[in-house]
C-alpha cells in the first residue's frame, strides 16, 4: 500500500472510530462515511481509499470528476443526519410476499368458530388459567364469570410466577381493572364486541402503549414512554380485550436476555425461553395470560413458541399492522398471536388482521376462518431433506417422525417437497435495523445498552454499500420465486423447527446451515406464514415442536390442519408441572 493511500486509510479508520463505527468490520463502505472524520470536504485520497474498500478502482481523472458530486451528496447526507425522524415513519416502499402468478382469495367471509360446548363456572377460578379462548368467551357472555374476576385471577398468577419466569416488564393493574370493569358493564347491557370481549392478554414490550414505558428490552430505553398506542393495542381494545402487562423481550428484539435478566422456560427453568418474544411465550405457557402478542423478524415468534410449548403463529407479512412497534426490518417484521391452540390463534388473528391506514404494507386480503372446513381436502407436503438432517436432536427427530405418522394415520397423503438450492447466507445481508437505530449509534446512547453486542451488528450494517444491499434484495426476489415454485403444489407443508438442530459449538460460524436452517431462512425472508406447535416431549421433560407452513395469506388452511392434528393428539393441553392447575 503506497504512503498516501495508507495515510488516507488511517484517517478513514480514525473517522469511523470517532463516528462510533468499527473500521475493522466489513470491507464495503459508502464513500460518505469517510467524511465522518469531521472535514468539510471529501478529497481525492479519501475517495481512493473508499474505492479500495468497496472493491472498486478509479483512475485519477475519474476521481477528480467524482469530487463535486460526492461532496454534494455529503452535504445532503449531513442534512439527513440532522433531521429528526419519528420512530413510526417507515420508508415509502412496501414489500409484498406475493410472487408473479401467485393467487390469493380476496373474498371476505364471516368467521365460523367452533361451538364451545356447555360451560360452567368452576369452584376454583384458577382452573380457568389454561382454558381456550372460546370457552372463556362463553363463560363471560353467560355472565357466570366476570371479566374483573378473570383479570384479577391472571394478574395474581403473573405476580406469583414472575419471580421464577422473569417475563414481566411492567404490570398494568390499574389499566387492566378499568378495562375489565368496562367490559363487564358492556356485557351486562348486551353489547358484544366479539369472542375477545373481556378476555385478558399480554403485550410484548416493543409494542407501544400510551403513557406506559416501552423499554424495547434495553437499558438504553428503560424510561422510554410514547404518547400513542400501537395499532394492535387499539384494535384489541376495540375488541374488548383487557391488557394485563408489558411482557419481556430480548434487548432490541434479540434473544431472551433483557435489561431485567433472562426470561425462563416454564418447562425447564434452568434454560431461557428463546427468541425475543420470550415473555409472551413464557407467560402464555405458564397460564399467566390466555394469549399474548409477539413479534418476529427472524424466528422470534416461532422459536419461543417451540421452546415454551405454546402454539405461536407468525402470519404472512402484511397481515397485521406494525404501527407503533419497534422496527428491525420494514420488509420482514410481523406481529402474531401466541396462544395455546391453533383455533385460539385463529380467534386472535381474526381480530387483529385489519387495515389501519397507518401501516401501508397491510393489504386488503381477508382472513376467512371456518372451523368446519374439511381439512381432508388439503394438499399437504413435507420436507424430507430437512427432517433427515444428520445433526437433529434424537428426541426431536423421534417426535417429528411420529407427527408425520400421525398425519398419515389421519388420512393425510404427504407429498415430498424439495428445497431450492439457494445460498441463504448471502441473503442475510441487511441494513434496515441500522437505519432505525442510526440515532442510537450516532448519539453514543448505545453505551447504555445492557449488552453492546447488538450495536456491533448495527455498526457492521452501517458499512454495507447501498448498491450491494439492493442487489441482495433482488437475489431475495429470485429466491422467493424458487420457493414459490417448490411449494406450488400444496396448500400446507410441514417443516422441522430449527431448535431441534443446534449447530456444533466452537465452529458455528464456519458450519454451513443445515437443511432445516436453510428452509427457515428462506421461508422467513419470503415472509411465509408459519405455526409452531408442540408435538411431544424430550427426555428432559421439555416440549418439542414442529412447524406447519403455508404460502402467503393461507393461514386459514394452515390453522385448519393444525387444529385437526391438535384435536387428534392433545399435546397442546399439557401444562408445565411447576405452573399447572387442577
Amino acid at each position: 500500500m503506497d504512503a498516501p493511500l495508507a495515510d488516507s486509510r488511517r484517517r478513514f479508520l480514525a473517522a469511523c472510530a470517532a463516528a462510533g463505527l468499527s473500521g475493522t468490520l466489513l470491507p464495503g463502505v459508502l464513500w460518505a462515511q469517510i467524511a465522518a472524520q469531521g472535514t468539510a470536504q471529501v478529497d481525492a485520497a479519501m475517495i481512493r481509499a473508499a474505492a479500495q474498500l468497496a472493491g472498486l478502482s478509479f483512475g485519477d481523472d475519474e476521481i477528480e470528476a467524482l469530487l463535486a458530486p460526492v461532496n454534494r451528496s455529503l452535504a445532503q447526507m449531513r442534512r439527513i443526519r440532522a433531521a429528526k425522524i419519528p420512530n413510526d415513519v417507515a420508508p415509502p416502499f412496501y414489500f409484498s410476499p406475493l410472487t408473479p402468478g401467485m393467487a390469493v382469495d380476496r373474498r371476505a367471509l364471516a368467521p365460523r368458530f367452533s361451538a364451545p360446548g356447555r360451560v360452567e363456572r368452576p369452584a376454583d377460578l384458577e382452573t380457568l388459567a389454561y382454558w381456550p379462548l372460546l370457552r372463556l368467551a362463553a363463560l363471560l357472555r353467560s355472565r357466570q364469570v366476570t371479566s374483573l374476576e378473570l383479570t384479577q385471577m391472571y394478574l395474581a398468577r403473573l405476580r406469583r410466577h414472575n419471580e421464577r419466569l422473569n417475563c414481566v416488564v411492567t404490570m398494568l393493574d390499574e389499566l387492566a381493572l378499568a378495562q375489565a370493569r368496562q367490559a363487564d358493564a358492556e356485557i351486562a347491557t348486551g353489547r358484544d364486541r366479539g369472542p375477545l370481549h373481556g378476555v385478558p392478554w399480554g403485550c410484548k414490550d416493543i409494542i407501544a402503549v400510551r403513557g406506559i414505558r416501552t423499554t424495547w428490552g434495553s437499558g438504553a430505553y428503560k424510561d422510554q414512554v410514547f404518547d400513542y398506542d400501537a395499532s394492535v393495542v387499539e384494535i384489541l381494545r376495540e375488541a374488548g380485550a383487557v391488557l394485563l402487562a408489558k411482557l419481556s423481550t430480548g434487548e432490541l428484539a434479540g434473544g431472551d436476555q433483557w435489561w431485567g435478566g433472562q426470561t425462563r422456560n416454564p418447562w425447564k427453568l434452568d434454560e431461557g425461553a428463546s427468541g425475543s418474544s420470550a415473555g409472551p411465550g413464557a407467560a402464555t405457557a405458564a397460564g399467566c395470560v390466555p394469549f399474548a402478542i409477539g413479534t418476529e423478524t427472524s424466528g422470534s415468534i416461532l422459536s419461543p413458541s417451540a421452546r415454551c410449548g405454546v402454539t405461536g403463529l407468525r402470519p404472512t407479512f402484511g397481515r397485521v399492522s406494525r404501527y407503533g412497534v419497534m422496527a428491525l426490518s420494514w420488509t420482514q417484521d410481523r406481529l402474531g398471536p401466541m396462544c395455546r391452540s391453533a383455533e385460539d390463534c385463529a380467534v386472535v388473528l381474526h381480530a387483529i388482521a385489519v387495515q389501519d391506514g397507518r401501516d401501508l404494507s397491510v393489504g386488503d386480503i381477508p382472513f376467512n376462518w371456518d372451523a368446519g372446513s374439511d381439512w381432508r381436502e388439503l394438499k399437504v407436503g413435507y420436507l424430507p431433506q430437512a427432517f433427515a438432517d444428520a445433526d437433529r436432536d434424537a428426541d426431536w427427530k423421534r417426535n417429528e417422525q411420529a407427527t408425520l405418522a400421525q398425519l398419515r394415520a389421519m388420512g393425510v397423503k404427504l407429498v415430498p417437497l424439495r428445497l431450492p438450492d439457494f445460498d441463504t447466507e448471502t441473503l442475510q445481508l441487511s441494513v434496515e435495523a441500522a437505519v432505525f437505530f442510526d440515532e442510537l449509534l450516532r448519539s453514543g446512547r448505545y453505551r447504555q445498552m445492557t449488552s453492546t453486542a447488538r450495536a456491533e451488528r448495527f455498526r457492521a450494517s452501517r458499512l454495507i454499500p447501498a448498491v450491494d444491499y439492493l442487489q441482495s434484495q433482488r437475489l431475495r426476489a429470485m429466491m422467493m420465486r424458487e420457493l414459490a415454485a417448490a411449494t406450488a403444489g400444496v396448500d400446507v407443508y410441514l417443516a422441522p423447527s430449527t431448535l431441534g438442530a443446534p449447530r456444533p459449538s466452537g465452529s458455528a460460524a464456519a458450519a454451513p446451515p443445515s437443511a432445516s436452517q436453510r428452509h427457515s431462512q428462506m421461508a422467513n425472508l419470503a415472509c411465509y406464514p408459519g405455526l409452531a406447535l408442540p408435538n411431544g416431549w424430550a427426555a428432559s421433560g421439555a416440549p418439542t415442536s414442529v412447524l406447519f407452513m403455508a404460502p402467503p395469506y393461507a393461514e386459514a388452511r394452515l390453522l385448519a390442519l393444525a387444529k385437526a392434528y391438535q384435536d387428534a393428539t392433545g399435546f397442546h393441553l399439557r401444562q408445565p408441572p411447576a405452573f399447572a392447575v387442577a
